[in-house]
């Protein structure tokens, strides 16, 4: 029973129209989902994705009303984006004309990278990828041969890496496969692969104990997601959890998909999602993201929820 790589990634943001107009006009996702939190429904919650809304392609964020996150360990610290090889300098010259701050192109554990941050700090990089599974969105600003294709590697900041390397290897089945000095200058990253491998599949986590626990705020990552095929195997995970006396939420009908919560020793919520059945469940695929979408367990509180949603645009 193996994961299959990442699913998606959720993060904070405090300024959702704003967050909008960047990851649909500067990075060029499309958005695929206008929903809410279904835990806090007085917040937006967004899911930007190639222009098929494939699994592991979703960047979806939060919107709260908070300060900026503290940086430091115990945190998922940078979320990578995989693109064409050859795109990297497309990349840097577009977002210095949006001025954005960023890093050079450079290569980074063997593959050719650039490191960003959004407009409220969130830490990305660009990784070069030859993969040829691409789902290019017709309505994007950017040229269908530099389109995000989806995300990945994922890196996270831990203190110690022994129970984190155990929940990893012998609850998860991911595979360590190499190391890299940390490109920050802090401790070593420890890379660990899921199902086929590849950029779309790995998990590197930095060892840094130097560093303080972070604050999650705006700009912060707050969760990462693991792919699973189907109900099947969700169910399975989550009884393989029960088994090792792992605590979790147990399963969470999220209606796009079936989720499964729980932490990692180094305090980062991890999740488990199945593949389907996916956005268009209740959209046509041509329109995703037009309108509000909810679960039906949220159809009948539609008009008091708009109600308390900000306007978008």
């Amino acid at each position: 029973m193996d994961l299959t790589g990442i699913h998606h990634l959720t993060a904070i943001t405090a300024d959702a129209p704003a967050n909008k107009r960047f990851y649909t006009e500067t990075l060029g996702l499309r958005l695929v989902k206008k929903t809410v939190n279904q835990d806090d429904t007085s917040a937006y919650h967004l899911f930007y994705a190639d222009g098929k809304a494939t699994p592991g392609s979703d960047l979806t964020f939060f919107d709260w009303p908070t300060q900026r996150e503290r940086r430091g360990t115990n945190s998922i610290s940078r979320t990578g984006l995989r693109v064409a090889e050859g795109s990297l300098e497309f990349w840097a010259d577009r977002l210095a004309v949006a001025g954005l701050l960023h890093g050079e192109v450079t290569v980074l554990d063997g593959r050719a990278t650039l490191d960003f941050e959004d407009p409220e700090g969130q830490r990305f990089r660009f990784t070069a990828d030859s993969n040829d599974d691409v789902h290019p969105w017709d309505g994007s600003p950017v040229p269908p041969e530099h389109q995000i294709k989806g995300l990945g590697p994922i890196t996270i900041s831990v203190p110690n890496l022994a129970p984190t390397q155990v929940m990893l290897t012998r609850v998860l089945n991911m595979r360590e496969v190499r190391e890299y000095p940390s490109p920050d200058g802090i401790g070593k990253v420890h890379v660990f692969e899921m199902g086929e491998g590849g950029a779309a599949a790995e998990l590197h986590v930095a060892v840094q104990p130097e560093l303080q626990a972070a604050r999650q705020g705006a700009g912060a990552v707050h969760h990462v997601a693991f792919r699973t095929p189907d109900l099947r195997s969700i169910s399975e995970w989550a009884k393989k959890l029960t088994a090792l006396q792992v605590p979790s939420s147990g399963e969470v009908e999220r209606y796009y998909f079936r989720s499964l919560y729980f932490r990692e020793p180094g305090g980062n919520l991890f999740e488990i999602a199945t593949d389907g059945p996916g956005f268009a469940v209740d959209e046509p695929m041509e329109t995703l993201g037009e309108s509000l979408a909810l679960p039906p367990f949220l159809e009948d509180r539609r008009n008091e929820i708009e109600a308390g949603l900000k306007p978008l645009d």
